[in-house]
């Protein structure tokens, strides 16, 4: 829905008023506001109305690349060779699968696969989005590039083992397939009130696919791109971010090598967003910060493990943190039993960073997380496993804290959240219900409405 529009009885900030809205801005809040003949009518029959939500780290070709793609997060490893051996290409002749683990589906290389599914190409994503594993018709297919790329692994002999380490970007333009459409991707994002994303890929192809959805309309959001070469089009919606650096657990950059990356990002003006999980890496990316300087807007992703001395550290420093709650929903079992003891008390603070003055925002880390934020802000209240456990109490956050975190520009997440203002943007989400009661049991069914730039793009 397009034009003018008047949001009739909304709660803002506690009080019923009616929302004029013109030309992708909110023009005026007011008591008992008339509507003009070309207006377009919203009731709010006492409904919030917020700022629309921010994903602060997601990533977006990915996730709609795993809507066309076999999931195994319910299957075991006898289940995975089942589902391989019917499997049927998709319109690239491939076989894709996400969601590999190696503790449920044991290891995994080309020899493995090729006694599974030999016939077609197959490529195998490991949960954690950092490995590709592909099978011998798979490492036909892509060519020489299979032998030269750095990300290949190889046996002894030299021979390759069908894992590719950290290759996506040369792995998608090895495929020289069309990009998925995001606009399935789009609209559930903002079926969810989610009006403002950060792509957290590293890579300048998948920024350039998502700039060409954003500019196609396939994706309503406003979007924040971290590619370290990102080269988009401008467009009232798109902009660009931190550099992304990932400081890989299965081999850790050099310190100089770190420090120089950051430098350089600072040097072009950007921030840069560090993705650490471990408490190695944490350490490592400190003593890169203090090498290279801190810039404010200066991040770490996920933060996964970081003890309360780690967490002084890092308000210390203006460094802020941008973590994943629906991953201990989803995973917390799993982190529980693959961490080392010392390490369990300190998994994936939330409260402990807020307390030691860090400023924190959410991202769900899509498609390795839960998209919905409203799953969000009950995993970060609630901290519980799917077992039942609840991984560090302490860490509990209460949804309307998690929630303002949510509404923190995307260039400054962690900071104020945004306000919904007299000539502010109309990026805004409309419940069904008043604030008060929309957290005490957070869901995403309670989104009425969600409008960018004053369009409606779900609900009404």
């Amino acid at each position: 829905m397009t034009g003018d529009v008047l949001l009739r009885g909304v709660e803002l900030r506690g009080r019923l008023v009616d929302c004029r809205i013109s030309g992708g801005v909110v023009t005026q809040i007011g008591l008992q506001l008339r509507a003009g003949s070309a207006e377009s009518v919203v009731r709010g029959d006492g409904g919030t109305l917020l700022p629309g939500l921010a994903d602060h780290h997601l990533h977006l070709a990915a996730t709609a690349a795993r809507d066309a793609s076999l999931d195994l997060s319910a299957a075991s490893r006898e289940g995975f060779a089942a589902l391989l051996g019917g499997a049927v290409p998709g319109e690239d002749g491939w076989v894709r699968v996400v969601d590999y683990d190696e503790v449920v589906h044991g290891d995994l290389d080309r020899d493995t696969l090729d006694a599974w599914s030999r016939a077609v190409p197959v490529r195998v994503q490991h949960r954690s989005g950092a490995l590709w594993v592909v099978n011998s018709a798979g490492l036909e297919r892509l060519g020489a590039g299979a032998a030269s790329h750095e990300g290949v692994e190889r046996d002894r002999a030299g021979r390759p083992t069908g894992r590719l380490w950290r290759a996506d970007a040369w792995l998608r333009d090895a495929l020289g397939g069309r990009p998925p459409s995001l606009r399935v991707v789009g609209t559930r994002l903002a079926a969810l009130g989610v009006t403002h994303v950060a792509d957290a890929t590293p890579d300048a192809g998948a920024a350039q696919v998502v700039a060409e959805a954003v500019r196609r309309d396939e994706l309503p959001q406003h979007v924040m791109v971290m590619a370290a070469d990102a080269d988009v089009p401008a467009h009232p919606r798109l902009s660009v971010g931190p550099v992304k650096l990932v400081v890989a657990d299965h081999a850790l950059p050099d310190l100089d090598d770190l420090a120089g990356r950051m430098e350089r990002a600072h040097t072009g003006g950007r921030p840069v967003a560090v993705h650490c999980v471990t408490r190695t890496a944490l350490a490592l990316t400190l003593a890169a910060f203090d090498q290279a300087g801190v810039m404010d807007g200066d991040r770490v992703e996920h933060c996964a493990v970081a003890d309360l001395s780690a967490a002084k550290e890092l308000a210390a420093r203006g460094i802020r943190v941008v973590t994943q709650p629906t991953l201990v929903a989803l995973r917390g079992d799993d982190y529980w039993a693959r961490v080392e003891p010392e390490d369990r008390p300190d998994l994936w603070r939330y409260a402990g960073l807020l307390r030691a003055g860090v400023k924190v925002a959410a991202g769900s880390d899509a498609p390795y997380g839960d998209p919905d934020p409203w799953a969000g802000l009950r995993a970060a209240a609630e901290r519980l496993t799917p077992s039942g456990r609840v991984l560090g109490p302490g860490e509990r956050v209460p949804a309307g804290a998690v929630l303002r975190g949510m509404l923190s520009p995307l260039h400054d997440a962690g900071g104020p959240p945004r306000e919904i203002a007299v000539g502010g943007p109309a990026d805004l989400v409309l419940l069904d219900r008043p604030l008060a009661d929309a957290l005490r049991a957070p869901d995403a069914r309670h989104v009425r409405a969600t409008l960018i730039d004053g369009r409606i793009v779900h609900g009404a």
